[in-house]
């Protein structure tokens, strides 16, 4: 199925989506929390199966492709379910039946509405002011109170903290005053904390590769998922890299789990509609070994 993207991926796009997801009976749509503006911050589950798979986009707000891109995968998968079809070479009801998958498609909703449409009046001044003056907010990586949502979990947070410039809040790179300060990072970890999920996949954008490890502490299986993914997708296998507290570190750290962080596409931040197609083939084709594996 060819994927095409005519304009950026904005909160109304994603409502319109789940409203045309809400026609699934198999489908179940539920506001897990809200953002910093009151924006909701949707869970969409499908499958009954034993193996507890989560997916997520845009933690960070210039990173909107990866929201649209979860969003083509859950649609293809629930067309296939529907209609009892192969995704990916594979029965989607014997993907359903195996796994109980997550999806938080829009973790960020409030930064990738100033992205893509500029600052509400009322807060105009304040972002203004965060942005150096600036009008331009495409590279804004951060939620609206300018604190980086995936440096903000407690998995060596304080090393972050200690290094990390800006020292406040800003449009990128900001940990906060202290871990789990963020409505939208406290979702995303009582989330996990309910549901336990067996294995993670945080979408971002870019580089064409993906990260697993953490601190010695991801299982065997990620090892295996890791060379699944590098083989399906093309992208380039990294087990550590020098980054903590983000959502995936915090995960394997805490619950031993398969996570792993994916860089969709290549290129500069917020990535072109044009890489849209690429960036959709690469990431259903690692949603599918995930729930394949």
């Amino acid at each position: 199925m060819p994927h095409s993207l005519n304009r950026p991926y904005d909160f109304q796009t994603l409502l319109n989506d789940l409203h045309e997801l809400n026609s699934y009976p198999f489908i179940e749509i539920v506001e897990i929390a809200r953002s910093v503006e009151g924006r909701p911050i949707w869970e969409v589950s499908l499958g009954n199966g034993p193996r507890k798979v989560h997916m997520n986009g845009s933690f960070h707000a210039n990173e909107w492709i990866t929201s649209a891109a979860v969003m083509a995968f859950i649609k293809e998968y629930a067309k296939a379910i529907a209609c009892n079809r192969l995704i990916g070479g594979v029965s989607a009801q014997q993907l359903f039946a195996a796994n109980s998958l997550s999806i938080v498609p829009m973790v960020n909703p409030d930064g990738v509405e100033l992205v893509i449409n500029g600052p509400a009046k009322n807060r105009r001044n304040e972002l203004l002011e965060l942005n150096e003056g600036s009008e331009d907010f495409s590279q804004w990586k951060a939620n609206i109170r300018g604190v980086d949502l995936n440096n903000q979990y407690p998995a060596n947070w304080e090393i972050e903290k200690q290094r990390k410039e800006p020292k406040s809040p800003a449009p990128r790179d900001y940990p906060g005053d202290q871990p789990l300060s963020e409505p939208e990072a406290i979702a995303m970890a009582q989330l996990q904390e309910q549901k336990r999920f067996d294995r993670l996949l945080a979408f971002h954008t870019q580089g064409a590769e993906f990260y697993w490890g953490y601190e010695g502490q991801e299982p065997e299986e990620a090892s295996r998922l890791a060379e699944a993914f590098e083989r399906a997708s093309g992208y380039q296998s990294v087990r550590y890299i020098d980054s903590h507290a983000g959502y995936k570190d915090w995960y394997i750290n805490e619950f031993k789990g398969a996570g792993f962080t994916v860089e969709l596409g290549i290129g500069c931040n917020p990535l072109p509609l044009s890489q849209f197609h690429e960036v959709c083939l690469a990431a259903n084709k690692i949603c599918i070994e995930a729930l394949k594996e």
